[in-house]
């Protein structure tokens, strides 16, 4: 499996990291989502082939022979990552292509970064 935050760039985020002191909760409930989102195995796969896409992208049905998992089952899983800001889709005709939001992804990976 491809390493996802080896290409994620590190920048100045919206979220202090949680070692660095307390969180709000509205803070702590936006990065909940986001580690709700990676928690589970399909969703990870996901990530890991949008991140090895050669374009950056992959359309939704390109999903269903990699995962081995239904149409409906991946639409499920996608939209929870969408919901969680970790991906993007653009329809084209009646496909939808999906891409990383990078920015949301270093967001999260700063969020576990001891400061200092």
């Amino acid at each position: 499996m491809a390493k996802l935050v080896a290409t994620i760039e590190p920048r100045e985020v919206c979220c202090p990291s949680v070692l660095a002191s307390p969180l709000d909760s509205t803070q702590a409930a936006d990065l909940a989502r986001g580690f709700t989102a990676l928690a589970d195995p399909v969703r990870l796969r996901v990530l890991s082939i949008l991140n090895a896409a050669p374009d950056g992208e992959v359309c939704v049905c390109e999903f269903v022979g990699q995962l081995g998992k239904s149409q409906p089952t991946i639409s499920h899983h996608l939209k929870i990552l969408s919901a969680a800001g970790l991906v993007a889709g653009d329809r084209r005709g009646k496909w939808v292509w999906y891409s990383l939001n990078r920015e949301r992804l270093a967001d999260l990976q700063a969020a576990l970064q001891p400061s200092g």
